[in-house]
């Protein structure tokens, strides 16, 4: 929840503002399988169906059809200082289901093409640690005396 504070509007005293919502909403991968066309969000606990659905509708033109939501208590950890006990913030999931035509799907956010960039760069730097650990075994038998002095 947001803790934002608008100061008050004064008639004699016009000013542009921007109200922006006091809620939040995330999507959410969902652990379990679900029909093609149900979005699983976390919402603020302050929003109700009604509130989800003129936001998803008036913001982003997204038809609903229905909308199931339940509270989920966060969960309960120890700082890493002192060891307190630390509660994390509450929020509702709402599960919003689509009309039957259309579906939704999560955008591939880590394609094969990088990953295998990646294990090239992975393999480079094995490379270059084996290249390392060779240039200091030779000169292993000059303790104290820094690399850049050599003959």
């Amino acid at each position: 929840m947001s803790t934002r504070w608008y100061p008050l509007y004064r008639h004699g005293n016009p000013q542009l503002r921007v109200f922006l919502p006091n809620f939040f909403m995330k999507i959410v991968k969902p652990k379990d399988p679900q029909p093609p066309n149900v979005v699983q969000f976390h919402v603020s606990p302050e929003m109700t169906k009604y509130d989800i659905k003129n936001y998803l509708e008036k913001i982003y033109k997204i038809n609903v059809e229905n909308i199931i939501t339940h509270n989920k208590m966060g969960e309960f950890s120890r700082s890493k200082f002192g060891g307190y006990i630390v509660k994390d913030d509450d929020y509702k999931v709402a599960y919003v289901t689509l009309p039957k035509d259309q579906k939704f799907e999560f955008p591939d956010l880590f394609p094969k093409e990088k990953e295998e960039e990646v294990e090239k760069q992975k393999k480079q730097i094995k490379i270059l640690e084996r290249e390392f650990k060779r240039i200091t075994r030779l000169h292993n038998h000059r303790h104290g005396v820094p690399g850049w002095f050599g003959v």
